[in-house]
């Protein structure tokens, strides 16, 4: 029996693994012309991708009652659900370069286990899983229907007690700031990609940096063995 502990890379979704930024703007547009109201900006809209739709949604439409934008976040998740099923537009959220590969790289590991830590809910997860045909490869999945939003460490916690594994065993990897603050505040090693929808200036909390999945593999060796 190996002596090695069991370790575990959580993963952020959107932005990380796959690029839904298509979905989540078309579903955005959507919604809110479901209220007759303007559209925010793309930049607007990326800028809080990670975080719940309960809170996400005020920050987009700080001047709308609470009674609307409840509805906006009911019409976002209709709208996302409908935009998935819709295989006329293509492939929707396709994985970036190398995630598969990394995913099954890591997935082949007998000391290694995956996770998921995202702002999606339950449906849209499954949906997302079942599209890429992942189900059996997240040990561990912590969504939004469950805990406080990111940046609150809730959802690390929680695949820590699922799965049995130390902090200091297991990384976040992710694209924004509410990902890297997260594992701070859980006390695990935030690891930040440079593909997703927050710019490097926000990653301050990350502890480290990637440039491209290819690299994931040879740096958790790296920081495993520190």
């Amino acid at each position: 029996m190996s002596g090695t502990p069991l370790r575990l890379v959580i993963f952020d979704v959107d932005g990380t693994l796959v690029d839904s930024q298509g979905d989540i703007l078309g579903a955005m547009q959507l919604a809110f012309a479901s209220e007759g109201l303007p559209v925010p900006p793309r930049e607007a809209v990326l800028g809080v991708v990670g975080l719940s739709l309960d809170i996400l949604m005020p920050q987009l439409a700080p001047e709308q009652d609470a009674g609307t934008q409840a509805r906006l976040v009911q019409a976002y998740k209709d709208a996302y659900m409908t935009l998935r099923a819709d295989t006329s537009r293509g492939p929707s959220s396709p994985f970036y370069p190398g995630a598969r590969d990394a995913l099954e790289q890591l997935q082949a590991q007998p000391d290694t286990l995956l996770g998921v830590a995202t702002g999606k809910s339950r449906r849209g997860l499954d949906k997302l899983l079942e599209a890429h045909d992942l189900q059996g490869m997240f040990v561990t999945q912590q969504v939004a229907d469950f805990h406080p939003s990111k940046p609150n460490p809730a959802m690390l916690l929680g695949a820590l007690r699922e799965t049995g594994v130390r902090a200091q065993d297991a990384v976040m990897v992710g694209d924004t700031s509410f990902d890297m603050e997260m594992a701070a505040s859980a006390g695990i090693c935030g690891i930040a990609v440079d593909w997703g929808y927050h710019p490097a200036s926000r990653l301050g909390a990350a502890r480290h940096k990637l440039a491209r999945f290819e690299d994931l593999a040879p740096l958790l060796d790296t920081i495993w063995t520190e």
